[in-house]
């Protein structure tokens, strides 16, 4: 099976959530205040645990790129840096002493901006491998972190897409795609490496890539253009 086949299937499966987030919609008029407050310190605390992995995931990545003169981890390493900031603007989002409104809004178009910037950065890695003009090295931390990656995102970008339906947030949405889209890189990455060790088939990984270049494209014109509801500290 190729790895466009299952980064596809794999985006349908996280993006297509429960209505039931377990969570009060607190876009609800009759919603609670301890309820809103509660939900905002979740949200808050999802985005610390990204910030944290985010800069371990973007560090290794980068350097072991420049180990392993891998355009995949360099890539990769991108995301990871994209991801960090989109993390940073989504927990200042759901920070006191802000208004409401408008940090919705300006968190909302933020978020969105950085996946068109995702998008470029899976164009330009494409472009690169498709021009074979690098032949990258093995790398056993590349190995190890992407297989991590592969793991922890999904998980969070979950975390986000229930949370970001109960308050109503598309900057919140916008960040759980962005998760979501570094763990799709991290499989295509792993799964590219495999082909190309054992088949030399150096079109697989950015074929894939460029497979999910729709989504991205979706999520971040979604994401500026929305009108969400507040989260009400």
């Amino acid at each position: 099976m190729s790895p466009g086949f299952f980064a596809g299937t794999s985006a349908w499966a996280l993006y297509h959530s429960p209505e039931d987030s377990g969570l009060p919609l607190v876009c609800d008029n009759d919603r609670m205040p301890a309820a809103s407050d509660k939900l905002c310190v979740e949200v808050r605390r999802i985005q610390v645990i990204t910030l944290m992995w985010m800069a371990v995931e973007a560090a290794v990545s980068l350097v072991a790129a420049w180990r392993a003169h891998s355009l995949a981890l360099l890539g990769f390493g991108g995301d990871s840096g994209v991801e960090l900031l989109s993390a940073a603007i989504v927990w200042w989002r759901f920070s006191p002493n802000v208004a409401d409104e408008d940090r919705e809004r300006i968190a909302a178009k933020l978020a969105g901006v950085l996946l068109f910037a995702l998008a470029a950065i899976v164009v330009l890695g494409a472009l690169m491998a498709f021009a074979g003009r690098i032949a990258p090295r093995t790398s056993p931390i590349g190995i190890v972190l992407l297989i991590l990656a592969a793991a922890i995102m999904p998980w969070l970008a979950r975390e986000k897409r229930r949370l970001a339906e109960a308050a109503g947030s598309a900057a919140l949405k916008a960040d759980a795609a962005e998760s979501a889209v570094c763990g799709y890189l991290a499989i295509i990455a792993l799964a590219g490496l495999v082909l190309n060790a054992v088949w030399n088939a150096r079109w697989a990984d950015p074929l894939a890539a460029v497979a999910l270049l729709p989504l991205i494209l979706h999520e971040g014109w979604e994401a500026v253009h929305h009108q969400s509801c507040n989260c009400t500290q």
